[in-house]
């Protein structure tokens, strides 16, 4: 699975993932931090998920804490939230929407 349709995964139908084509185009320039400051943060934690960078996971909850009236305590929290845990296995194919 390639980065960018990690990143902008809706879910998965079998091995099939979902990827919001219209977001991908819009925002596939950006990394992470510019994801967060963007207010995409589930974009960002994937983004940082799948480049398995830890101090990007901490950075990006560091900043939805900033602008949330619910803070969590964990990046596995923020990833339960957003119903993302890393890149998933078994993915053969991709669909665009």
């Amino acid at each position: 699975m390639r980065r960018a349709d990690f990143v902008f995964c809706l879910g998965y139908d079998g091995s099939t993932a979902i990827v919001d084509g219209r977001l991908q185009r819009k925002y596939v320039s950006l990394g992470f931090r510019e994801l967060a400051e963007a207010g995409l943060y589930k974009q960002a934690l994937c983004m940082a998920l799948f480049d398995d960078d830890e101090a990007g996971c901490e950075e990006v909850l560091s900043r939805y804490n900033a602008r949330t009236v619910h803070p969590v305590g964990t990046v596995a929290e923020l990833g339960r939230l957003y119903g993302t845990s890393g890149v998933p296995e078994g993915v053969t194919k991709v669909t665009v929407v």
